[in-house]
């Protein structure tokens, strides 16, 4: 599916459920960070990872350029990436998913919205996510992700993201997943290993938020 609107093309492979949670807003310090730097790119080609909605797609075309959609946790939940192991049991196969989801170019994007996706993800999927990532980003890119603090506990609602402006996001409280894991800054640091910069934002919502640069 396809979209045009502001004055940007918009490329999406997939869309979330219905709405079920009361929205809250919250100030970003690292999306105003991201926001900043989506300025200072000509022929802008961003990738957002989460489920899409008519404000990100605004807000993010409103810079020119091209705007891609995965929503890459939905498409995590598709039973045909499942294989058969020897004992019976069915895993995912990483290899099978990236198949068909972030199949980009090398070196495609110049910014990506990662969100919360590593938190909830499935764990054989988090680190080739990420090789995947660093993959089809510019060297200089820039990449924001948030990342739960241990303090934020175990039933931490996962959330969709919707941009009000270049540094208020609302959350909409989803059923869809449950937190995976809990990293720390130095798991964060691991994961991002192959990238050139990070840099740590905590905020008061038990959230750190962190922009990479490729």
């Amino acid at each position: 599916m396809r979209w045009f609107g502001g004055s940007g093309e918009v490329q999406t492979r997939s869309t979330g459920k219905t709405s079920t949670g009361q929205r809250t807003s919250r100030r970003s310090t690292g999306f105003a960070a991201f926001t900043r730097a989506l300025a200072d790119y000509d022929q802008l080609s961003v990738l957002d990872l989460g489920p899409t909605s008519a404000a990100n797609i605004n807000f993010l075309t409103g810079f020119g350029g091209r705007v891609y959609n995965v929503d890459v946790l939905r498409s995590s939940q598709d039973r045909e990436f499942l294989v058969r192991q020897e004992d019976g049991t069915e895993a995912l196969d990483p290899q099978k998913f990236f198949s068909e989801n972030l199949d980009y170019p090398e070196r495609h994007f110049d910014a990506i919205l990662c969100w919360d996706t590593p938190d909830y993800l499935h764990e054989a999927l988090v680190k080739p996510m990420v090789e995947r990532i660093h993959k089809v980003m510019k060297p200089g890119g820039i990449l924001l992700a948030f990342f739960h603090t241990k303090d934020a506990g175990p039933d931490s609602p996962y959330c969709r993201y919707h941009i009000v402006n270049g540094e208020v996001l609302d959350l909409e409280p989803r059923p869809d997943f449950r937190l995976q894991r809990v990293f720390n800054n130095r798991h964060i640091e691991n994961l991002f290993k192959g990238f050139s910069s990070l840099k740590f934002f905590l905020a008061r919502d038990n959230i750190r938020e962190v922009l990479v640069v490729r």
